[in-house]
């Protein structure tokens, strides 16, 4: 038996598992959290095939989120935070999206987009918590009541109700629950079974995964059964909930994957710069996702001088002495 024949309708390319799984006006997750394994490649793939009206749920976000944005590929976002961590704090195209009214845009806290995913992962409508009280999320609505009659938009941004267990004052938040079309991650590893493992934080991946429809996976290396099933406390999801895997090394690229490449400064602190500017960024999308063919030839730009530099260290799973400025 061939040893990916447990997989095999699961491996596609990067052009298919797009085509197949993700199209205009889909609701979509990403996993990753600010410069750290956000599903770069996959997300470029997106931009390349002029995908439209992305409906985006995130919980933070970074690098992808700015990347699509940019691109004119997101209609709509519900998200708690995106930044670049000191490239950007707070994400430039994203920044630039809100202030011109250009997007649909709806914030919660990170701990309400975590809960929202759980309850979507748990397949309950809605979550309680007292998270959010006394601030200022509560006060403010980004989307309109026609946007709230959408199919895959919740018809409250939240609601409150008394505690039923008690008489006494105690009042808690409804988050409504986050059940997206398609979830896409980065991951380290994945068995020759479909098995996925994450190493380091996870953040809310493995929720967004569990919550969503249809969960695609891209991944540095494709491993024996024998190597995912040892230490098999560290494996993150079952291969069924799995239904597209992609190898792309540095799938992640210009943001870090814990234990194989550090971000990469000299790609972020460019993009920072083209970024502030609306024609640069024209022609940052021209020189790094339209005019390349695919993942291979991405990285062939990139020069071996600068892989070099962000590859991690094993044991400290960050590259040492990297020059982050």
């Amino acid at each position: 038996m061939d040893r990916f024949s447990e997989m095999a309708d699961k491996l596609m390319t990067l052009e298919e598992a797009v085509r197949r799984f993700i199209h205009n006006g889909s609701q979509i997750a990403i996993g990753g959290f600010t410069v750290t394994r956000n599903p770069m490649a996959v997300i470029y793939e997106i931009v390349r095939q002029r995908i439209r009206d992305i409906h985006l749920v995130c919980h933070s976000n970074g690098q992808a989120l700015d990347v699509l944005i940019g691109a004119g590929c997101v209609k709509r976002l519900e998200i708690a935070y995106g930044g670049n961590g000191r490239y950007a704090p707070t994400c430039i195209r994203f920044k630039k999206a809100i202030q011109n009214g250009e997007i649909e845009f709806e914030d919660y806290s990170n701990y309400q987009m975590t809960l929202r995913f759980l309850a979507g992962a748990l397949g309950i409508p809605f979550i309680p918590t007292r998270a959010g009280l006394g601030s200022d999320i509560l006060k403010f609505e980004g989307f309109s009541p026609e946007i709230r009659k959408e199919e895959k938009v919740a018809a409250l941004k939240y609601a409150k109700i008394d505690n039923p267990f008690t008489d006494k004052f105690d009042e808690l938040i409804l988050l409504p629950a986050l059940t997206p079309e398609v979830t896409i991650l980065h991951a380290q590893y994945v068995g020759e079974d479909g098995t996925v493992r994450i190493q380091g934080l996870t953040f809310a991946d493995l929720e967004q995964a569990k919550a969503a429809s249809t969960v695609i996976v891209t991944c540095e290396e494709i491993v024996p059964k024998s190597f995912i099933r040892h230490n098999s406390d560290q494996n993150s999801l079952p291969s069924f909930l799995v239904d597209a895997i992609v190898k792309v090394p540095y799938g992640a690229h210009p943001t870090a994957c814990f234990r194989f490449y550090d971000y990469d400064p000299q790609h972020l602190n460019l993009y920072r710069k083209m970024a502030e500017n609306d024609q640069l960024f024209m022609d940052y999308l021209d020189e790094w996702v339209f005019n390349i063919a695919n993942h291979d030839e991405y990285l062939s730009k990139i020069s071996a001088k600068a892989l070099l530099d962000i590859r991690a260290n094993p044991i400290k799973g960050y590259a040492v002495g990297l020059n982050r400025k």
